[in-house]
């Protein structure tokens, strides 16, 4: 017998939200450890809220819900509240009911901003990893970082000069021609006015100048997932700086940790800083007609080539982040904020591994 094509609305709802969700879905070993490093926050989440007023978006709810913006590569507020409305899976991650309204994006985009007070990216990132079955995954021995270009969500149009002598560009318009030909443009004389905190950088010889941001990660080399990361104004020593603040704290320790890094690393002060720190350098040498600051002493054991091996895995990290939660260009204006997005984006990425990691080390 055929069945009926008929639409009915229903005057109850009886639909269990966990019912509705298989019980190996990939989400569900995601939302305990994601739950787990939310319950450590409690204090940090009570200290960005008034006591008296009217209620607002939990945190909770507000992190889980952008972490599956990450997840599922949403580029916007509006299309991730739309998509809140009609999926039960999104629901139930989130912790809101199947009757309950998904909130205006608006709202949403409000409520996020105030956990930039607290820099409550970093300190989801370290809880999760602080959790027992996730630490135990960690080297605490071997690191790798290096840095990649986010670019800033500015036009070349904005640049202009400092002093304020710029000219509008000629036609009619919002977005009107303009020709920058024959002009030299550079950091100390010319900014955005979209978000002045860009600069202008090229990536290497031949390439354009584009206004971007550079963000650092710092990777454990046992299972390749980020321990730190930090975002910085693009310039050439940006990346050497960056790998010293962020490896500082885990070289405070009797026994001496490696450190992997590319070309651009190699650099005299540099490595000597870092074997001050008692942080052995193992550091790719660039010999195009200059002398590497490393020599064998390091390149000669086994562990300088093993290193090289692992660190690219950090470009595994990177391209996570850049393409699948959407940081390739940012959306955000400042560093502030925009180095808010880049770490909580690499917690996501460390979230995605982690179910399959722990499955796998028992």
């Amino acid at each position: 017998m055929r069945g009926s094509d008929d639409r009915t609305g229903e005057l109850f709802s009886y639909v269990d939200l966990e019912a509705r969700v298989r019980p190996d879905h990939p989400l569900r070993a995601i939302r305990g450890i994601v739950n787990e490093a939310l319950t450590a926050l409690e204090r940090d989440f009570a200290v960005l809220y008034s006591p008296i007023g009217r209620p607002s978006i939990p945190p909770e709810k507000l992190l889980r819900a952008m972490l599956l913006q990450a997840f599922y590569s949403l580029r916007s507020e509006r299309l991730l509240m739309e998509r809140l409305e009609y999926d039960l899976l999104f629901r139930w991650f989130v912790g809101i009911g199947v009757d309950d309204l998904a909130w205006d994006h608006s709202v949403f985009s409000k409520n996020r901003d105030r956990l930039l007070d607290g820099d409550i990216a970093a300190k989801f990132l370290s809880a999760v990893l602080a959790q027992p079955r996730v630490r135990r995954l960690l080297s605490s021995d071997h690191f790798s970082v290096d840095g990649t270009l986010i670019e800033a969500w500015a036009s070349m149009k904005s640049v202009k000069p400092r002093d304020g002598s710029g000219e509008p560009p000629a036609g009619n318009g919002r977005n009107a021609e303009a020709n920058f030909h024959r002009q030299t443009r550079t950091n100390e004389t010319h900014a955005s006015t979209t978000d002045p905190a860009a600069r202008l950088y090229r990536k290497g010889p031949g390439k354009e100048a584009k206004l971007c941001f550079m963000g650092h990660g710092l990777m454990e080399n046992r299972h390749g997932l980020l321990v730190d990361t930090c975002l910085t104004p693009a310039d050439g020593h940006a990346e050497r700086v960056a790998a010293l603040h962020m490896i500082e704290p885990r070289a405070d320790r009797p026994q001496a940790i490696t450190l992997g890094a590319d070309k651009a690393y190699d650099a005299e002060d540099f490595v000597n800083e870092l074997r001050s720190m008692k942080v052995t350098p193992h550091v790719a040498q660039n010999t195009s007609g200059r002398r590497s600051a490393i020599d064998g002493r390091t390149t000669r054991h086994g562990g300088y080539a093993v290193s090289q091996r692992i660190r690219k895995r950090i470009e595994e990290a990177f391209g996570w982040i850049k393409t699948v939660a959407g940081q390739e260009k940012t959306r955000f204006h400042g560093i502030d904020r925009v180095g808010w997005a880049f770490t909580f984006a690499a917690a996501a990425y460390n979230l995605v591994r982690l179910p399959k990691l722990i499955t796998e080390t028992g």
